[in-house]
C-alpha cells in the first residue's frame, strides 16, 4: 500500500536557544510539521488496530510538538546528542515516523506496524528496525541509561522524553538523585496528560506532582501548556540555558483534538478505525484517502485445527480476576475487606483484577505505575497470618520484584501474584515484553517452597485458584496474554470440568503412551496435546503429561516418563532458565536416562500475534518432527499396528 501522506512536506527549521521567541515563520511551520506527523502516526497506528495487533497511538501523537522542535534544535547544531531517548516505549511509533523521515525505512512500510516480521514491533529494539538508535525496553527503564550517555558526553545535551506515567516508577526517583548529584546535563520532556491504562493518576494516586517531585529531587523544572507551541518553545528556552538537569512538564489532554479519545484511557492503544476517520474527516480529508487503507485491512485468520480441545476459547488472564470473586463471594463484605487486599499496578484490564475491582470493590486498591512497591505493600498485609494479599501484573515485570520477593518470603507473608502475559504468545510488544524468566520466582532456598502454577486452560484456572486462594507464603499464578482453548477427554467433555480437583504438586497425565512422553505446561499443553494425537495417528504411541505446577517434581510421574524411551519438554518460557533445564537435571537425579530434550523461546521476537510461537519453534509441526527424532524407529510402530489389527481380527 501507498502511504499517501507526503512526509517530505515537512519544514525545515532551526532553532537556537538564545532566541526566546518563535518568529511567525518558525512558529507556522513547527504547527505544520505538528500536524503533518500527527496525521501520519494517527493513519499506521489505527491500521495497526484495522489488523487486530493493537499500537498505542496516544502517547506518541501528544509528544509531536516536543519532537517537532527537538528535530529544529538537532537541525545546524552539534550541542546534542541526536537520538531522541524516550522512557515510554509504547510511544514507538515516534521512533518510526523519525526512521521514516531520515530515509531508513520506506515511508509505505509504516502501515506495517506491528505486523509479524515487519521488523516493526510495540516497542523500539535497537538492531531490529533501521533507524532505531536505542531499546526503550519497559516503562520508566530508560532515564537511568540517560544518565549514563550524559556522563559519557558531558560536553552535550541529552534529552529523555518521559510521560506522567514512566515518572512513577521507582527508576526515575534514583535517576533524579544521580542526574542531580553529578549535575548532568539531562533534560526531560514530559508529557504529563494524567492518563495512563487504568484511569487518572489524579484520581487515583493523590499526593503525586511531576512538578513538585522533581523540584524536591533538585531539578530545575518548568511547567507549560503543551499545546501551546510559544509556551513550550519557552520552557526549552529556560531548561536549554540552565546549567544541569531540568525538565519541562508539558500538561495536556490525552489525544489532543482526536475524537472519541481526548481526555480519555481510550488513547493510550491503537485509535480505533472508526474514530481515525472520524479523525480525517474533521480534518477534511476525502473518505476514500483514509477509508481505502484501513477499510481494507483486516486481522489474520488462522484457520489451523487443534485436536483434544475446544473451538471455544476464553483468556486466563481474565478469568483469574473470575476465580478470585468465586473465593470472595463466600465472605461477607466485611470479612472480605478485613482479610483480603488486591493491588492494582495499572493494569487491572490487562490482568484480571478489573473484575475485581467491579464485583468487589471493599478489597480492591488502585496504584500507580509502581510494581516493586506494591507487591511489598501486598506482601505485607498477608504478614497477618490471617490476611492475605494478591498482587498482579506482566510477567516481564517479574523481574523487577525479586529483592522484594526474598523479603516477603523472610517475613513469612501470604501473598497471592498473578502474572498475565507469560510466554511470547501473541506478544506484539515484542521482546522486552516476552514474561518468559518466570522461574525467576522461585529463588528461595531449599527448605521454603514457593509454588508456581500455570494453569493449562480457563477451567483448570478457577480450579487451581479456588485451591490455593488462602494458602499461606508466597504463591504465584501464571496466565498467557492469548486466549485458550478448553482441554478436552477423548469423549469430548472437559479434562479439568466436573469431578476434577486440582492438587498442588501433581502432574497430570493426559495420555498415557510407551513410545515416550510430552511434558508440556500452560499455553503450550493444548499444542502438545495436538501434535501427541497426530502422531498416534502415525502409530507413535505418545504419552502428553500436564505439569501445572511448575517447581514441584511429582515423583510418581517422573519415574513413569523417566522410564519410557525418551521425554521432550515444551514450554514458551526462556530456553535458557524455564522448566526444561530442570527437568533433565531431575530426571538424571533419580538415574533415569530416556532420551531427552526441551524447547522454548530461545531468540528475540518477530512481531505480530500467533506468529510468535511458529517463529520460536514452538507449534505443533515442530513438536511433531522433533518427537520423530527422539522416538523408536517409526517402523516398529508400524509392524506393532499389524499386529494389532491381526490379533484384533482373530480375537486375541
Amino acid at each position: 500500500m501507498v502511504f499517501p501522506i507526503d512526509l517530505k512536506q515537512i519544514k525545515r527549521v532551526s532553532l537556537d536557544p538564545r532566541n526566546p521567541r518563535l518568529t511567525e515563520d518558525q512558529r507556522d511551520d513547527l504547527l505544520f510539521n505538528i500536524q503533518l506527523m500527527r496525521d501520519a502516526i494517527i493513519l499506521f497506528t489505527a491500521s495497526a488496530a484495522a489488523r487486530g495487533v493493537s499500537g498505542h497511538t496516544g502517547g506518541a501523537y501528544d509528544t509531536a510538538p516536543e519532537v517537532a522542535i527537538m528535530l529544529a534544535l538537532f537541525e545546524d547544531s552539534d550541542k546534542y546528542v541526536k537520538i531522541f531517548f524516550d522512557e515510554a516505549g509504547h510511544r514507538v511509533a515516534t521512533q518510526y515516523l523519525l526512521s521514516a523521515l531520515e530515509g531508513a525505512i520506506p515511508v509505505d512500510h509504516l502501515l506495517d506496524y506491528r505486523e509479524a516480521h515487519s521488523k516493526l514491533p510495540g516497542h523500539p529494539e535497537l538492531g531490529l528496525t533501521p533507524g532505531v538508535k536505542f531499546s526503550s525496553g519497559r516503562l520508566g527503564h530508560m532515564w537511568p541509561l540517560v544518565n549514563g550517555v550524559a556522563l559519557a558526553n558531558r560536553d552535550k545535551v541529552v534529552f529523555c522524553l518521559g510521560s506522567d506515567g514512566s515518572q512513577q516508577e521507582g527508576n526515575d526517583a534514583e535517576a533524579a538523585r544521580l542526574a542531580v548529584a553529578q549535575n548532568l546535563n539531562v533534560k526531560l520532556l514530559i508529557d504529563d496528560n494524567d492518563v495512563t491504562i487504568a484511569g487518572h493518576p489524579s484520581e487515583y494516586l493523590k499526593g503525586y506532582d511531576l512538578t513538585k517531585t522533581l523540584e524536591g529531587h533538585g531539578l530545575k523544572v518548568v511547567t507549560v501548556q503543551g499545546e501551546d507551541i510559544d509556551a513550550l518553545w519557552g520552557g526549552f528556552v529556560e531548561i536549554l540555558n540552565y546549567d544541569g538537569p531540568a525538565a519541562i512538564v508539558a500538561k495536556r489532554l490525552m489525544g489532543p483534538g482526536i475524537p472519541d479519545v481526548q481526555g480519555s484511557t481510550h488513547g493510550h492503544d491503537a485509535l480505533p478505525v472508526k474514530s481515525a476517520l472520524k479523525y480525517f474527516e474533521n480534518r477534511g480529508w476525502q473518505p476514500n484517502i483514509a477509508g481505502d487503507i484501513l477499510n481494507n485491512m483486516k486481522p489474520k485468520a488462522f484457520k489451523y485445527e487443534y485436536l483434544g480441545s475446544s473451538k471455544e476459547t476464553a483468556a486466563n488472564r481474565a478469568i483469574f480476576g473470575e476465580a478470585v470473586n468465586s473465593v470472595i463471594d463466600g465472605l461477607s463484605e466485611e470479612e472480605a475487606a478485613k482479610k483480603i487486599l488486591v493491588i492494582d499496578s495499572d493494569l487491572e484490564g490487562s490482568t484480571g483484577l478489573k473484575a475485581i475491582h467491579q464485583k468487589h470493590p471493599e478489597v480492591f486498591l488502585s496504584s500507580g505505575i509502581t510494581e516493586r512497591a506494591n507487591f511489598s505493600a501486598a506482601a505485607g498485609f498477608g504478614f497477618d497470618p490471617e490476611k492475605f494479599g494478591v498482587f498482579s501484573t506482566f510477567s516481564a515485570f517479574l523481574e523487577m520484584i525479586i529483592s522484594e520477593l526474598t523479603m516477603a518470603r523472610l517475613n513469612k507473608c501470604n501473598v497471592l501474584s498473578h502474572f498475565s502475559h507469560s510466554g511470547v504468545d501473541e506478544m506484539a510488544d515484542n521482546t522486552c515484553h516476552f514474561g518468559i524468566n518466570s522461574f525467576f520466582a522461585d529463588n528461595g532456598l531449599a527448605d521454603v517452597e514457593s509454588f508456581l502454577y500455570f494453569p493449562a486452560d480457563p477451567a483448570q484456572m478457577i480450579k487451581v485458584i479456588q485451591k490455593v486462594f488462602f494458602q499461606r507464603g508466597v504463591r504465584f499464578v501464571f496466565s498467557p496474554r492469548s486466549k485458550l482453548p478448553y482441554i478436552l477427554k477423548q469423549d469430548g467433555s472437559r479434562f479439568f470440568g466436573d469431578g476434577y480437583e486440582f492438587v498442588p504438586g501433581r502432574d497430570e497425565t493426559i495420555l498415557e503412551g510407551t513410545d515416550g512422553y510430552i511434558v508440556s505446561f500452560g499455553d503450550m499443553l493444548y499444542r502438545s496435546y495436538d501434535a501427541a494425537l497426530r502422531l498416534r495417528q502415525e502409530g507413535l504411541n505418545i504419552g502428553l503429561i500436564n505439569k501445572p505446577t511448575l517447581n514441584i517434581v511429582d515423583e510418581e510421574t517422573i519415574r513413569k516418563v523417566g522410564s519410557s524411551p525418551f521425554v521432550l519438554v515444551a514450554e514458551s518460557y526462556n530456553k535458557k532458565t524455564g522448566l526444561g533445564i530442570r527437568y533433565g537435571t531431575w530426571l538424571l537425579e533419580r538415574g533415569l536416562t530416556p532420551k531427552y530434550a526441551y524447547i522454548g523461546a530461545h531468540k528475540e521476537g518477530c512481531g505480530g500475534l500467533q506468529e510468535q510461537i511458529i517463529y520460536q519453534g514452538l507449534g505443533p509441526q515442530s513438536i511433531i518432527e522433533l518427537v520423530k527424532e527422539l522416538a523408536p524407529r517409526r517402523e516398529a510402530g508400524l509392524i506393532g499396528r499389524i499386529l494389532g489389527s491381526f490379533m484384533g481380527l482373530f480375537g486375541w
